[in-house]
């Protein structure tokens, strides 16, 4: 089974999009200079799987962020995508996460969003969550999470503080 890892930034208060889906308030980390250790993630997935409003928002950014790694989408509304390494489906996400390990992928990003997230947590598939707090509150916005889920306990596995106040910290599923 592809390793899945939720490698997500989050406000204080929980929250990784503004309520209309906006990221906007994440800008002025890149003006750092400190990747917080994004590169060497990226180069080490073989794929990303994303919500269809996070691929929705991510077109808003100008050129595609992720052009040289094939990405899922799920979705029940008809989208398109011209772009040959982006694939939308409708498939649950147990039977997408069977059918790219029979395509030999070993590490997948789960970017987001809230929905698509509880989905792959609800079913047991999140191997590591990889979350950047960042330190301001938003108040409201799209959580990390989809509410109505089941409790899961984690262990911490990791973490990194940085200067800018980001605190990075990794945790993994306590195995029953």
């Amino acid at each position: 089974m592809p390793e899945i890892i939720y490698y997500v930034a989050a406000s204080l208060d929980g929250y990784i999009a503004t309520a209309d889906g906006g990221v906007e308030w994440l800008d002025e980390l890149e003006s750092t200079g400190e990747d917080y250790g994004y590169t060497e993630f990226y180069e080490s997935v073989d794929g990303l799987l994303m919500g269809s409003r996070t691929y929705e928002q991510c077109l808003t950014f100008g050129d595609w962020p992720y052009p040289e790694k094939q990405s899922w989408v799920f979705t029940q509304r008809p989208i398109e995508s011209s772009r040959p390494d982006i694939f939308v489906t409708n498939q649950k996400p147990k039977k997408l996460v069977n059918e790219l390990e029979a395509r030999k992928l070993e590490k997948l990003w789960l970017v987001g969003g809230a929905e698509i997230a509880e989905s792959f947590r609800t079913e047991g598939l999140i191997n590591e969550h990889i979350v950047s707090i960042i330190p301001v509150i938003l108040g409201s916005g799209i959580p990390l999470f989809a509410s109505g889920g089941q409790k899961e306990t984690l262990k911490l596995a990791g973490h990194t503080a940085y200067k800018s106040g980001i605190v990075q910290v990794r945790y993994v599923p306590v195995q029953s």
